[in-house]
């Protein structure tokens, strides 16, 4: 049997295995080299997967303590619920494991090679692997997708105990008395709303004027509200400008650009203010990529400045064009990297039409332009919004926060845009993301039946309120 591949991939994440597995697909011979000791990357193994799953447990415990008003007794004791993290934790790692082992188990369907060791270019044409197993694979094609890695600030130092990142979040043995989050993008807001309902003592900072700052800017406002009614201290505006691990705990400095300062002690400071590109040690300069901010930068077709070398995902940039880092955006972008590679027409990602979901509590779903990037790129703007409170699905559910925006231009009467917040939001963006692939106009919308009693209706009255004529409201 030949080494000789036609792909072999660096990284085993969202964006790897999918591109490995496609380009199996298509009749190539393909190797995933990956270091860890299970594949998925830091999706499925320390990111979107257990971060969710403690979200569903955070879910579970708020109907357990709202019991009562669904009419639901414990007996005569009334024991008041509690959070048992041993058996969260086990019951996480659980379907972690089994996602894992589900894509061990597509590599086997699939003939895919996983060379288990640290990945280095080599030049064009071959990859060195190091570890246990080390040997030289060479390849028609390689590709990298070696994601990223939770980082700090500058005077900020992770000690991974009491400053922590994301991913000894998701480990946590205990429940901290008091967590400050530094950063309100989606990591930020979804252990701010994980350890809040857990019971904890929650102060988000952001440095920026409001939280989920790339979020329209009503649905930010709407998520601050609704982490203030469950007594979430949101600081906006606001710096971390040191942070010193105490026998008390983690004592904070802030300052605001007023110059005001304070001093706060918590158990815990999670550090959320972003992540990095992962390219230590894998060669890329020596191999002739061309960086930026340590990004490896690519083309509309993810080629990068080495032929036979490109890349994928997170660690990836595109100069002027925003990349997203999301695990759907990275799969999607390794079945077209890998069509291409098998000699395939393809066409570029639009990557204003990439769904951004944050499970935080209410959970965020949008697509497209907020109303402020389509006012700054020249359309004449009009906005239709519907709050989810009035349909009676969000009574039945007792879940009435949050409301579904509509951004559209008034020319051809296109959707530009949709944002949301409340209720399975995640889930109800889908319909946007058609909306917006197949050009929907609001008028589309507005002929397409929602059932009833469902949430998608308020997807149907934001289309009519975007025309002055919502029926419920």
């Amino acid at each position: 049997m030949s080494d000789q591949f036609d792909v072999v991939v660096i990284g085993s994440g969202t964006g790897g295995y999918v591109a490995a597995i496609r380009a199996a697909q298509l009749g190539l011979k393909v190797a995933v080299v990956e270091r860890q000791s299970s594949l998925g990357g830091t999706c499925l193994n320390w990111g979107c997967i257990p971060t969710k799953a403690l979200l569903e447990h955070a879910h579970a415990l708020k109907i357990a303590q709202e019991a009562d008003q669904w009419g639901i007794s414990f007996g005569k004791a009334q024991v008041k619920p509690s959070i048992d993290m041993a058996r969260v934790h086990q019951r996480k790692d659980k379907i972690v494991t089994g996602l894992t082992k589900g894509v061990e188990f597509l590599f086997k369907k699939n003939k895919i090679e996983w060379v288990k060791g640290t990945g280095r270019l080599a030049g064009k044409g071959k990859v060195e692997v190091s570890g246990a197993g080390a040997r030289s694979l060479p390849a028609r094609e390689i590709i990298v997708a070696t994601g990223s890695a939770p980082r700090s600030v500058p005077g900020i130092e992770i000690d991974h105990k009491q400053i922590i990142t994301s991913d000894e979040a998701i480990n946590l043995p205990s429940v901290p008395k008091s967590i400050a989050i530094m950063g309100s993008g989606a990591v930020g807001v979804e252990f701010a709303s994980i350890f809040r309902r857990f019971g904890s003592d929650v102060t988000v900072i952001e440095l920026l004027p409001r939280i989920v700052p790339n979020e329209d800017e009503a649905v930010s406002t709407e998520l601050e509200k609704a982490f203030r009614k469950r007594g979430i201290t949101v600081r906006t505006g606001t710096k971390v400008t040191s942070a010193k691990v105490k026998s008390s705990g983690v004592t904070i400095e802030t300052q605001t650009p007023a110059g005001k300062t304070e001093s706060l002690t918590i158990e815990k400071l999670l550090v959320a203010t972003g992540r990095g590109p992962v390219t230590d040690g894998l060669g890329a300069t020596e191999a002739g990529l061309t960086l930026e901010r340590g990004y490896i930068k690519v083309d509309s077709l993810f080629r990068t400045s080495v032929p036979g070398i490109s890349a994928i995902g997170d660690v990836i940039t595109m100069g002027s064009v925003a990349h997203p880092q999301l695990a759907h955006l990275s799969s999607a972008e390794g079945i077209l990297l890998a069509e291409r590679i098998a000699g395939r027409d393809v066409q570029p990602i639009n990557y204003d039409h990439v769904p951004g979901c944050t499970y935080c509590e209410p959970e965020i779903g949008s697509i497209g332009l907020t109303e402020k990037e389509a006012v700054a790129r020249g359309f004449d703007v009009r906005v239709g919004t519907f709050p989810f409170g009035v349909l009676g699905r969000a009574k039945m559910a007792g879940e009435t926060e949050g409301f579904v925006k509509i951004v559209a231009d008034k020319k051809y009467d296109e959707v530009l845009g949709v944002h949301m917040i409340g209720l399975r939001a995640t889930e109800l963006v889908a319909e946007a993301a058609v909306a917006l692939r197949l050009e929907c106009t609001v008028e589309e919308l507005i002929h397409t039946m929602h059932a009833h009693p469902t949430m998608s209706e308020a997807v149907g009255e934001a289309a009519h309120a975007v025309h002055g004529a919502a029926i419920h409201i």
